[in-house]
């Protein structure tokens, strides 16, 4: 039985059939109601009815996506967004923290997403806005990421962000302000997101702000103190590399 209804749109002919065909062989419990190619389609269909989950391609050949969701900013409809593989698609979407289809899709991917739709809201605004940035500006650099917790997404500003430390798959993000928050990601999702914003890993455990560096004590094997009182070990292979960057200041 069908639980859920379904709306795709993607402008691709070919791409579209193929998804559509997809949803219906694999995810049982959704029905597609509505297809469109377009901006103009999309609008027009989604002022009839509202689906309970909107299958979103990001660029359209009238558009894009977000202007879709412009035009609905009260949108109830949950959203897979769809992507080209793109670099800089794929580097938006992790800042927003929103879950997407990465085309050329597998079906593990398109049931995965769909069971991760299923236990999360709609993307709050501010995700939304900087999802929207990243991929219409995406040499622009960003100042602002997504944090998901286990009771709610968080957007905070990068540069207030001091430390990062490894929990085995979850990661602390340590504050300006004393807060933390605790996120369900590996320390090397985050490393890899962040290195172009003076972040470094120093240790298998830990990712500092290089800004927040007050100074390198070499005894004990060598350890940061970060202008929040932290003492920070640094790892034998990152010593050097920790040392070029506080001759650099």
């Amino acid at each position: 039985m069908n639980e859920f209804t379904s709306f795709v749109v993607e402008d691709n002919l070919l791409a579209l059939e193929m998804l559509v065909n997809d949803i219906n062989m694999h995810l049982t419990e959704v029905s597609v109601l509505n297809t469109a190619t377009s901006v103009v389609e999309a609008a027009k269909l989604l002022q009839q009815k509202q689906p309970d989950i909107l299958f979103l391609d990001i660029m359209l050949s009238d558009g894009t996506g977000f202007d879709i969701l412009e035009i609905f900013p009260n949108l109830t409809s949950k959203i897979i967004f769809i992507t080209a593989s793109d670099a800089y698609a794929i580097r938006a979407f992790k800042f927003a923290a929103i879950d997407y289809i990465l085309k050329p899709y597998s079906i593990s991917d398109l049931i995965q997403s769909f069971h991760k739709v299923k236990q999360q809201l709609s993307p709050q605004k501010e995700q939304l806005t900087i999802l929207k940035q990243a991929v219409t500006e995406p040499t622009k650099k960003l100042q602002k990421l997504s944090l998901h917790t286990q009771e709610k997404i968080i957007v905070v500003d990068i540069t207030n962000i001091v430390r990062c430390q490894s929990d085995n798959n979850y990661t602390t993000f340590y504050f300006l302000d004393k807060t933390k928050i605790l996120v369900s990601k590996t320390l090397k999702y985050y490393a890899d997101i962040l290195k172009e914003y003076n972040f470094i890993r120093v240790h298998q455990s830990h990712l500092i702000n290089t800004l927040f560096i007050k100074e390198f004590v070499k005894s004990d094997g060598g350890y940061l103190i970060l202008k929040d009182g932290s003492n920070i070990p640094v790892s034998v292979r990152k010593r050097a590399e920790v040392l070029r960057i506080l001759d650099s200041f």
